[in-house]
């Protein structure tokens, strides 16, 4: 009886097109990994401000989206995140001023790896339309490390508020017309 298979030079073969095939996909798996993490900040970032503006006009009273530090209150202006970097990316609160209180509604956690760049520190939302207080109020949102493969303007997000509170997201680099 004559048994039939595949040789060891055979499955060798195999089994160096398939390091091949992995080797030539993982940079794609990781970029996807990237973007998919800069578009969720931006998804987050952008509903936490609908949160607010929709807070300052329900509760007729200013509400402020800040930058957080470890003990989940607003960084000072000009103060840098615990890991040292002065964006956005150490995370975020809501907070509510109760009888002149400061009343923390709402939190977003730190994500390291994706950069939140403004020139805010903080947003104030004022009623009785929830305007937003400030000027230049961008947020871009990109990937922390840059590589090959996500530099350039395809990888980052830009969330611009109108002075009456509303914000959008559009793809690419805030200096960019949309």
């Amino acid at each position: 009886m004559k048994c039939e298979g595949f040789s060891l030079v055979e499955s060798m073969v195999v089994v160096v097109l398939l390091a091949i095939c992995a080797t030539a996909a993982t940079p794609v798996f990781v970029a996807w990994r990237v973007r998919d993490e800069v578009n969720a900040r931006a998804g987050a970032l952008l509903g936490t401000l609908a949160y607010a503006r929709n807070e300052a006009i329900r509760r007729k009273g200013r509400v402020t989206v800040c930058r957080l530090d470890t003990s989940r209150n607003c960084l000072a202006p000009g103060k840098s995140c615990p890991s040292g970097a002065a964006d956005w990316s150490c995370g975020w609160a809501v907070m509510a001023e109760v009888s002149g209180v400061p009343k923390l509604l709402r939190v977003q956690p730190a994500l390291e790896d994706v950069g939140v760049a403004s020139p805010l520190t903080a947003i104030v939302f004022t009623p009785p339309a929830g305007q937003a207080i400030g000027v230049m109020r961008t947020f871009e949102l990109a990937p922390r490390t840059q590589t090959a493969a996500t530099r350039g303007a395809a990888w980052r997000r830009c969330i611009r508020i109108a002075a009456g509170g509303r914000a959008r997201i559009s793809d690419g680099a805030c200096g960019v017309a949309s």
